[in-house]
C-alpha cells in the first residue's frame, strides 16, 4: 500500500474517530509527510527497521533531542495504526531499539518583581487612556494577562474558553485541556476577580456574540499570537529586558506555588499534567525555597567556631 494514502488514511482517522485536536493533527501531519520525503520510499511494505533507524539517524543530525522524540513518536503512532488495522505484517518499530538521554530542560519562570513591573504598565495605560477604544482594550489586556498568572492556565485554554466555562460570583473555572480532559480551577484574588467582572461587563456584548471570554476580532476567539504580540509590547513600554511569553506566565504560577509549599499533587492537578513527572521538574527551579530552608533551618547555623 501507497505510504502517503497510509498517512492520510491514519490523519482521517485521528481526526474523526480519535478526536484529537487540530494543533495535534497538525503536528502529525507535518512530521509525517517530514518522514515521507525524507525514505522516499512508496510501498509501506518495504520499510524495514533498517529504514527507520537511517531516518531518526538524520533527525539527531538536525534536531535537538526532545524535537527528534516528538517526531519518532508520530511515526510510531502511525505504524502502531497499521499494525492494527492489519496493513502491515511485521511492525518494522518492533526491531529498532531507541534509547537516548533527552537533556532536562528547566522551565524558566518571570521574576516576581517583574510581573508586577509588568502589571503595572498594563494597568497605568488603562488608567491613563484617552480614548474609549484604548480603556477597553487595555482592560482585555489586563484580564488576559492577570487570567495567565492567576490560573497558570495554558494559552490554548485561554483563547478557547468560552464564557460560559466562567462563574464570577464564585471565582471558578471550568477549563478544556488537552485531550478534552476537563478540570476546575478557582480564582482566589479578589482584585482579581473584580478587574475580571469589570471587563466583562464592558465587553459584554462582544463576550455574547462570540460566545469566548476572551473574543477577538470578527467574533471569533482570540488568538495565541495575539496575545504574544500584546505581551511583548508591554514589555518593551516597561523596559524589561528579558522575553516573556504566556508560558513563562504557567511556569511561574507551579513555581511560585512551590516555593510557597505546595504540595505538589495539587500543583499537577491545577496545571492539568496527567503524570506527576511532568510537574517534578519544577523541583529543580524552585530554589528561593531551598535558600530559606538551608539558611534558616541547617544546623551548622548555630555552629560557634571562631
Amino acid at each position: 500500500m501507497n505510504l502517503h494514502s497510509c498517512i492520510n488514511d491514519y490523519l482521517a482517522y485521528c481526526q474523526n474517530q480519535k478526536r484529537l485536536d487540530k494543533k495535534t493533527i497538525r503536528a502529525y501531519r507535518i512530521d509525517l509527510s517530514q518522514f515521507a520525503a525524507t525514505v522516499k520510499v512508496e510501498d509501506i511494505a518495504a520499510i524495514t527497521p533498517s529504514v527507520i533507524e537511517e531516518y531518526i539517524s538524520k533527525l539527531h543530525q538536525k534536531y535537538r533531542p526532545k524535537t527528534v522524540k516528538r517526531k519518532i513518536a508520530s511515526v510510531k503512532a502511525l505504524f502502531r495504526y497499521l499494525e492494527f488495522r492489519d496493513i502491515i505484517l511485521t511492525n518494522p518499530f518492533s526491531k529498532v531499539h531507541i534509547k537516548f538521554r533527552e537533556p532536562v530542560t528547566l522551565p524558566k519562570s518571570i521574576p516576581l518583581d517583574v510581573v508586577e513591573i509588568f502589571l503595572k504598565k498594563i494597568y497605568d495605560d488603562y488608567h491613563s487612556a484617552t480614548t474609549d477604544y484604548r480603556r477597553r482594550k487595555a482592560l482585555q489586556d489586563i484580564a488576559v494577562c492577570e487570567m495567565l498568572f492567576s490560573t497558570g492556565m495554558r494559552i490554548s485554554e485561554l483563547c478557547q474558553m468560552r464564557c460560559t466555562a466562567i462563574d464570577l460570583n464564585s471565582g471558578k473555572l471550568l477549563i478544556e485541556g488537552k485531550g478534552n480532559k476537563e478540570r476546575r480551577l478557582q480564582i482566589g484574588n479578589t482584585d482579581v476577580v473584580h478587574i475580571l467582572k469589570e471587563y466583562r461587563q464592558v465587553h459584554e456584548d462582544r463576550i455574547r456574540e462570540s460566545g469566548f471570554f476572551f473574543p477577538g476580532p470578527h467574533g471569533r476567539a482570540i488568538s495565541d499570537q495575539s496575545v504574544r504580540r500584546m505581551i511583548k509590547k508591554y514589555v518593551n513600554k516597561a523596559a524589561i529586558e528579558m522575553k516573556i511569553t504566556p508560558h513563562k506566565f504557567r511556569h511561574t504560577f507551579a513555581s511560585s506555588l512551590l516555593d510557597a509549599g505546595v504540595d505538589i499533587r495539587y500543583i499537577q492537578s491545577m496545571l492539568g499534567h496527567s503524570s506527576i513527572s511532568v510537574t517534578e521538574i519544577y523541583t529543580h527551579v524552585s530554589t528561593a525555597k531551598q535558600k530559606d530552608i538551608l539558611t534558616n533551618k541547617h544546623p551548622r547555623k548555630d555552629f560557634d567556631i571562631h
